[in-house]
């Protein structure tokens, strides 16, 4: 008789293979590339007050409709533009997130001519290294934290929308910054090292 050793996920894992997926590939993988950084930017921001599942069944047609998340063709978008995104089934239409995506790459592309990179930017708040997290329940870990305060302040500041701290942390462990992966799931290890 041949045994299986399940392997060990975090509790918040469906069954759903996207999620599967993007739990066991993705999530917390430290991410320096600033359209890949620009693109959970956006995503998280799209999925407040919405259920992350429903945004990761859509990132595909975000990505069509948001020319691949490059900020540079997402600030020059016009009136014509706005109002193909607002039709779009695909995405999440909702007015104030759709032009706040577009503002926020405007500041987006003001912060890459500031620091040379978006990147080296928002991983100054950790000094360039993920936060590695030990925690054995998903009820342990914190929604927000005090880098997270100060990024959304400092975000805010500069003309950003959808930034919250519950948001910017969401995005900090969506691109690495930190290690959220419980203690006995297979990825805190691989992404402690």
């Amino acid at each position: 008789m041949i045994t299986v050793n399940p392997i060990n996920r975090c509790s918040w894992v469906t069954k759903d293979q996207i999620y599967i997926d993007y739990h066991d590939k993705e999530w917390g993988v430290p991410i320096y590339e600033d359209n890949k950084i620009f693109e959970f930017l956006i995503l998280e921001g799209a999925q407040a007050g919405l259920n992350w599942l429903t945004i990761l069944k859509k990132r595909e047609n975000y990505r069509k409709a948001y020319d691949y998340f490059n900020p540079q063709l997402i600030a020059n978008y016009n009136e014509e533009k706005k109002n193909e995104l607002l039709f779009n089934a695909g995405i999440v239409r909702n007015k104030l997130k759709i032009e706040s995506s577009i503002k926020n790459a405007k500041y987006f592309i003001e912060v890459q001519k500031e620091y040379g990179t978006f990147n080296k930017y928002i991983w100054s708040f950790v000094d360039n290294k993920a936060i590695q997290q030990n925690f054995d329940l998903i009820g342990e870990f914190p929604t927000k934290n005090e880098i997270s305060d100060e990024i959304s302040k400092d975000l805010k500041k500069r003309g950003f929308k959808f930034v919250g701290s519950t948001i910017i942390y969401a995005f900090m462990q969506a691109i690495g910054m930190v290690n959220d992966h419980v203690s006995s799931c297979f990825r805190h290890k691989e992404l402690s090292k």
